[in-house]
């Protein structure tokens, strides 16, 4: 676990159960591409013991102006309800519209075209990164955005990943829809103005091959992540999708892949040493079952 997180744990055991505090609906998205090294996936650093990580994919909270009206192209609402596995499909919408919202904010990167077969290009402007800040700064709503410009989501270039709750002790809990997608092209990841501190495009294999050294705490150079390893500056749903990006043959092979919804609790267990650990039951998540537990 983050080292951020170790007080939290120690009370939840020192003090007995307790009611979990509530979780906030929240959504993510694995931006991937090919690189030379196999896939590559934009991750950044989140400051402030994220439940997402301290080094994350781009995402965060669902908020009240994902219900605002936002021009629409591919799947249904209702489509997405059940890709997701839920019942409302206005809760479904939440979360298709803050994973491209949030997208966008952070990274630049615009899921969104003029019909549903184009996609807006070259959004590295200045204007662009104005338009950010002012997303990001609740100047402007995200469906005005749109309008404004004549675009509509293109939910249709969103693929379903996974969900995973937060740990019952944590302070800060996230309900969290993960979504990928695949950079588009003529579009780049840039970080937000003023707010970005760090991110980069990483091969995921390289990620996994490393995960017991410091390397990627080591160059986000920040003081919660400098000299940790992987699993100590994120969350097991960041480490658990890099896994599966290493595995892959390619972007198109790993969007193309068709899953089942899945949905992870990792759970307190006592570790070796001073530290706590967290483990998935990736048996408990599987509706076949047989599947290997992991740690």
């Amino acid at each position: 676990m983050p080292p951020s997180q170790d007080g939290a744990a120690e009370s939840w055991v020192a003090h007995g159960a307790r009611t979990p505090r509530a979780a906030r609906p929240a959504s993510s998205v694995v931006l991937v591409r090919d690189g030379a090294d196999g896939v590559e996936t934009y991750l950044g650093y989140r400051p402030g013991a994220s439940p997402l990580g301290s080094i994350a994919f781009p995402g965060g909270s669902v908020e009240p102006e994902d219900d605002d009206p936002v021009p629409w192209f591919g799947p249904s609402p209702g489509d997405w309800a059940r890709r997701l596995d839920v019942l409302d499909h206005k809760e479904a919408r939440r979360h298709v519209v803050a994973a491209l919202r949030e997208l966008f904010e952070e990274t630049g990167v615009l899921l969104a075209g003029a019909d549903g077969l184009s996609i807006v290009e070259n959004c590295s402007s200045a204007e662009w990164m104005s338009i950010r800040e002012a997303l990001a700064g609740q100047d402007i709503g995200f469906g005005r955005l749109l309008a404004q410009r004549g675009l509509g989501l293109r939910t249709d270039l969103l693929r379903p990943l996974s969900r995973w709750i937060s740990p019952d002790f944590a302070h800060r809990r996230f309900d969290t829809r993960y979504f990928a997608a695949a950079l588009p092209v003529n579009q780049r990841a840039t970080l937000l103005r003023g707010k970005g501190v760090w991110a980069r495009w990483l091969a995921a294999g390289e990620l996994v091959r490393e995960r017991e050294t410091t390397a990627l705490g080591d160059a986000a150079g920040q003081e919660d992540t400098v000299g940790l390893p992987l699993s100590r500056t994120t969350v097991p749903a960041v480490e658990f999708t890099l896994e599966k990006l290493a595995t892959t043959r390619g972007a198109v092979a790993y969007l193309s892949h068709r899953r089942e919804p899945r949905c992870y609790r990792p759970q307190l267990v006592a570790g070796s040493g001073p530290h706590w650990r967290l483990e998935v039951d990736l048996a408990a998540a599987s509706e076949g079952g047989g599947a290997a537990r992991g740690r």
